[in-house]
């Protein structure tokens, strides 16, 4: 493979990729923010392994990861207890960042996110559903509960909006509508059941990283690999889908298709996170808008930036969460929803 030397094209320095089999343009910029943002998710990470009951120095935490012969107790606490919860805190960002992205490329709105539109809460239906009343509280289960409660809710606002074409607004208010109700219905069934069944999904709710190991860890990895390779194909067309279906058909895009599977993939990234920590919130509302800006960028989807901009939401907010002692759900509502009546209201000011 052979790199050329940056070059200017429309405006913007890039770098060109000419291979045998592969050729493109690389805007600089994305490359210095994605490698700013893996500094981050580092710093953020070796910090949040020195937090804990048992304290480690940071000096001890990097001689853990790096040296096998280190303290076996350090060692432990490092890399079979604290090392899981900042992959899997990566994991989840880049899940979550990318499945937003996808949405809000699809509806062309940045509130088009699976939290605003109702994805997020069929998936968390879906698991509520199999721990409490099914009984069935393993992972597989609760992936599949969430799977299956993402793609019904999905279905049923894809159903009530269409109306001849597809329109975005109307996609978001009907997922809103529908969120409220599948959120009615997860208090009904925790109001009916046993103390002890509520509160097991209460805390799950809330969304925390904070059991998770390595058990966990690979197929969550291995799932979101798949997916990621499945949504390549997106970052052509979707953005192309972004100027109209009749300016896509006449490019070879079938919009319908690509609908549908963009929103079975986004579906599934949203299931995957949710049956390992629960709900996280806004992370996927908030971290493709700030991808964008970060990298000047021209839609929400950009695999790359996007992702490490999610990892990077959550592992800050999982450090602070446990500076806070509480779930990172927590902080990421808290901040989320701030971002949220910032994001209305830079939407109102624009259109008055």
């Amino acid at each position: 493979m052979s790199l050329t030397e940056p070059s200017v094209d429309f405006g913007r320095r890039h770098l060109r990729i000419d291979t045998a089999r592969v050729a493109g343009l690389i805007p600089v910029r994305a490359i210095v923010v994605s490698a700013v943002l893996v500094v981050v998710i580092l710093a953020a990470g070796v910090t949040s392994m020195t937090i804990g009951a048992y304290e480690v120095g940071l000096d001890a935490v990097l001689r853990a990861i790096v040296d096998p012969a280190s303290d076996p107790d350090v060692r432990q606490v490092v890399v079979e207890w604290r090392l899981p919860r900042v992959l899997f805190a990566v994991l989840c960002g880049a899940a979550l960042a990318l499945s937003g992205g996808i949405f809000q490329s699809l509806t062309r709105n940045p509130l088009g996110s699976p939290d605003i539109i109702g994805f997020g809460i069929g998936a968390q239906f879906g698991v509520t559903l199999m721990m409490v009343v099914l009984e069935l509280n393993t992972y597989m289960h609760k992936a599949a509960g969430a799977l299956i409660g993402g793609l019904a809710t999905a279905l049923l606002v894809y159903l009530l909006a269409s109306k001849n074409t597809m329109s975005s607004f109307r996609l978001i208010i009907v997922g809103i509508g529908v969120s409220a109700g599948l959120g009615s219905l997860t208090s009904w069934i925790l109001i009916s059941v046993s103390v002890e069944k509520a509160m097991m999904a209460a805390t799950w709710g809330a969304g925390s990283l904070a059991s998770l190991g390595f058990d966990q860890l690979l197929p969550a990895t291995v799932v979101l690999i798949v997916v990621m390779l499945a949504t390549l194909p997106l970052n052509r067309s979707l953005p192309v889908l972004e100027m109209g279906d009749d300016a896509a058909t006449a490019l070879g895009i079938r919009p319908g298709r690509t609908r549908l599977a963009a929103m079975v993939l986004g579906v599934a990234l949203i299931a995957l996170v949710t049956a390992a920590a629960g709900p996280i919130s806004f992370i996927a509302l908030a971290a493709p808008q700030i991808a964008q800006r970060l990298t000047r960028s021209n839609t929400p989807m950009g695999t790359a930036p996007v992702m490490l901009t999610g990892a990077a939401l959550v592992v800050v907010s999982d450090l602070v969460a446990q500076l806070l002692l509480v779930p990172v759900g927590v902080v990421t509502v808290s901040v989320g929803g701030l971002y949220l009546a910032w994001l209305l209201a830079a939407q109102y000011a624009r259109r008055a």
